[in-house]
């Protein structure tokens, strides 16, 4: 009994099973049937040709040419997957797999295979049916239907029953149902190829809110449950009729803003700003050629309009944009603008944007310090440019009292845009102007030293008319422009190196060297003036080099160092350099020959050219003399073996040059390889020092291996080429009776030390030295014997 119950009870859950979830139907397709990606249990009947030992299916690209792109193999009943497919639809053919030539005969039997759409939409049932709103807004007086499209044309029945599709809505509140807005979308919506369109849906009484709606099949075929329900649309209800916002509460005059009107779809509203009491330039005004906008000045708008409005169309959405623009005419102030409804019973809503002066600054780069010549970087911003541009133009002393232009020192004119320095402002409200003063000084109208103001304005208003423009200001102090140099020595010796180096102020690119010397003016023989380059910070430096000095004769040499000033063009050049000539670039000055004039007279026809008030060029005047090169060196005397002492002495070589001194043995030479060496030498270095008059060097000798002798040293200056030599003799250190310093003279055929004409020298007499000692010593052993044999 207990297992009669319990087959009895698994039964009818087996029936249940079936009920809740009943078998998909098998389905024998005929030739040329459409067969759908997720059926199952397919199988072929006799209008294909072996249809009992089909194999594959097989898609042409080129079916002409029988050629295979996709190839599906089968074995009924079986299952049309998405795998199978993937996105190659349209038609396949019938093949039995063991026939060779099977692929070549297209004639076995077809199949259009589809992959099942059903796609959903939500309409505007005003104007022609075709404006979606899907994503869009709609009010309570618009009128929507749904529409649905599939291509299932083939698809006839599911398990021995013709289904229908549904609609669910997701509420605002996040209900779902079948029904909304009074009208049944259960299973009632054929799915066979067809457009479905609802009738229009009265949304008067609808909750206000989002709305998202999805077309689905019955749970129980849900398309052999592989998922194939429709897209989702979603639109939005709104209780207010219409309204209007901006994408700004505020903004600068000279920017744009927009108002966004959402209404009803695909009609025309009034847009205006209600009137301010304003002249007609100083409202914002609408943008020409806008998408859906229609006259300017709407008719029939209510409530004091202004001049500036104009008929307004909505998209299907129910909304639109416009733009309005402002300038620096625009008045400072909010600013109502309204949109409302034709006809009688007009809705209407409002939005407020406040219009707000913009602002100008300036700065001027560095300290505000400048020379004249220089360029100055005035930059700034500006958020209401006229036009997109800033006007500059300066005040000071004794300019004219409403300004001057930057550019010629003219007078502004108020209002005149062309008399003023005009500046693009860039998309980042930014601005810059390089100001080069020297650009000013070479239209003849420079400035002299002293303080100026630059001004930046909104508008071309000068000084006494700025009430109603934005404006700001900056100092400068301009100084005029200056010149210092000096040389690294009023002496030159021969060879050594001489520099010339100094302050151009003023920004220069370069100064000019001008030398004068006997039968030289820059070069052997012809005219030529050196340039030296004008670093950041003004300074500047001019080498004659050692090759250079090296070929100068000795005398005195006449330097000008020439400035251009502010205009940055020298105004005295010289001509071809074999013509000798120099050009003051004035009116009324001639050339002058300078190569045929002594040095002295050369720089002064240099200068007085210089000196003429039609040049603004300035400069300095310095001399130098070359010398021939000397070394002295001091008297040094007796010294101890294994003493230290200084030798010291003068030369009019450069500081900072180097001397190479050695001190050798005079007795110093080869010795034989029986013998050590008993003599001593030292070598090194000494650089020249500033000395009260001439310049002086010493070198410190350690004498620890030096033997008694007589010593030679010799020091030489490579860059001048110069030498000297002095000898001095070192003896036996005596521990009680201090030596005695004898003055000796320099041996036969040895160097001496050059003095110049007029100076007088005392050398040290020589005494016997270690070599000497020797030779008396075996004289004295000879005599001995020779007295001894008698």
């Amino acid at each position: 009994m207990k297992s009669m119950t319990k087959l009895m009870v698994v039964a009818m859950l087996l029936v249940a099973a079936l009920v809740v979830a009943p078998a998909a139907a098998a389905r024998t397709v005929s030739s040329g049937d459409t067969v759908y990606v997720g059926e199952e249990k397919l199988s072929f009947d006799a209008t294909f040709v072996d249809s009992g030992n089909i194999t594959k299916l097989v898609h042409y690209s080129d079916p002409s040419a029988g050629t295979v792109d996709k190839t599906i193999m089968v074995t009924p009943p079986f299952e049309l997957t998405k795998s199978d497919v993937g996105t190659t639809t349209g038609e396949y053919y019938a093949f039995n797999g063991t026939t060779s030539t099977a692929l070549r005969d297209q004639s076995s039997g077809k199949v259009d295979i589809q992959i099942p759409t059903t796609k959903l939409d939500v309409m505007l049932a005003a104007g022609n049916g075709k404006d979606s709103v899907d994503g869009k807004s709609v009010t309570r007086k618009d009128s929507l239907f749904f529409k649905l499209e599939n291509n299932l044309h083939g698809f006839k029945e599911l398990t021995g029953t013709a289904y229908n599709m549904s609609i669910d809505v997701t509420l605002p509140g996040g209900g779902v149902t079948n029904m909304p807005f009074g009208e049944n979308f259960k299973e009632n919506i054929a799915v066979n190829g067809t457009t479905y369109e609802s009738r229009p849906l009265d949304l008067s009484k609808a909750e206000a809110g989002t709305y998202t709606a999805v077309a689905k099949w019955p749970k129980d075929a849900d398309f052999y449950d592989k998922g194939f329900d429709s897209n989702a649309v979603t639109f939005e209800v709104r209780t207010k009729a219409i309204a209007i916002s901006a994408n700004k509460d505020s903004v600068v005059r000279g920017n744009s803003f927009t108002v966004t009107i959402t209404g009803r779809s695909n009609t025309l509203y009034y847009l205006y700003i209600k009137d301010a009491d304003l002249p007609s330039d100083e409202y914002p005004w609408i943008v020409e050629g806008q998408k859906g906008l229609g006259d300017l000045i709407p008719t029939g708008a209510t409530k004091t309009p202004s001049a500036v409005g104009a008929n307004v169309t909505t998209t299907a959405g129910g909304t639109r944009s416009i733009q309005f623009n402002t300038n620096v005419s625009t008045d400072d102030r909010q600013f109502t603008i309204r949109v409302e409804e034709p006809g009688g019973d007009r809705d209407y809503d409002e939005v407020k944007v406040r219009v707000e002066e913009g602002d100008v600054t300036i700065t001027a780069s560095g300290t505000g310090v400048y020379y004249i010549g220089e360029e100055i970087t005035l930059s700034g911003t500006c958020t209401e440019g006229l036009d997109d541009k800033v006007y500059l133009f300066m005040t000071g002393p004794n300019l004219a009292k409403d300004g001057v232009s930057l550019v010629d020192l003219e007078p502004v004119e108020n209002k005149n845009a062309t008399t003023f320095k005009t500046v693009e402002i860039e998309a980042d409200d930014t601005w810059s102007y390089k100001w080069n003063t020297a650009d000013l000084v070479k239209t003849g109208r420079s400035l002299d030293a002293g303080g100026y103001t630059i001004w930046a304005v909104s508008k071309p208003r000068w000084k006494d008319d700025l009430s109603n423009a934005n404006y700001a200001t900056t100092s400068v102090h301009l100084n005029t422009a200056f010149l210092t140099a000096t040389s690294s020595g009023a002496t030159v010796a021969k060879g050594d190196e001489l520099k010339i180096t100094g302050t151009a102020m003023g920004a220069p690119s370069d100064v000019k060297v001008w030398i004068f010397g006997k039968n030289y003016y820059g070069d052997f023989g012809q005219l030529k003036a050196q340039t030296a380059t004008v670093e950041s910070d003004g300074s500047f430096e001019h080498k004659l080099k050692t090759g250079d000095t090296k070929n100068l004769a000795a005398g005195q040499y006449f330097v000008v160092i020439q400035h251009p000033m502010g205009d940055g063009d020298y105004g005295v050049v010289e001509n071809d350099p074999a013509d000798g000539y120099i050009n003051a670039m004035a009116a009324g000055m001639v050339p002058v020959k300078i190569t045929g004039l002594q040095a002295s007279d050369a720089a002064t026809a240099l200068i007085n050219a210089l000196d003429s008030p039609n040049i603004d060029d300035t400069y300095v005047k310095l001399t130098f003399s070359v010398a021939e090169p000397y070394i002295f060196i001091d008297p040094i005397g007796i010294k101890e073996a294994g003493s230290k002492f200084t030798i010291t002495g003068t030369t009019n070589v450069a500081v900072g040059d180097k001397l190479i001194v050695d001190v050798t043995s005079a007795a110093f030479g080869p010795s034989k390889k029986t013998e050590a060496s008993g003599f001593g030498s030292v070598s090194g270095s000494a650089v020249v020092e500033k000395g009260d008059g001439a310049n002086k060097w010493s070198y410190e000798v350690d004498a620890a291996d030096f033997k008694p002798d007589q010593y030679i040293v010799k020091v030489e200056c490579i860059e001048t080429e110069t030498t000297a030599t002095a000898n001095f003799n070192v003896v036996e250190a005596d521990e009680t009776t201090p030596p005695t310093e004898v003055e000796t003279t320099a041996p036969v055929g040895e160097e001496t030390t050059t003095v110049p004409a007029g100076e007088e020298t005392t050398e040290p007499t020589p005494t016997p030295g270690f070599g000497a000692l020797v030779a008396l010593a075996g004289l004295g052993a000879v005599a001995f014997l020779v007295l001894r044999r008698k």
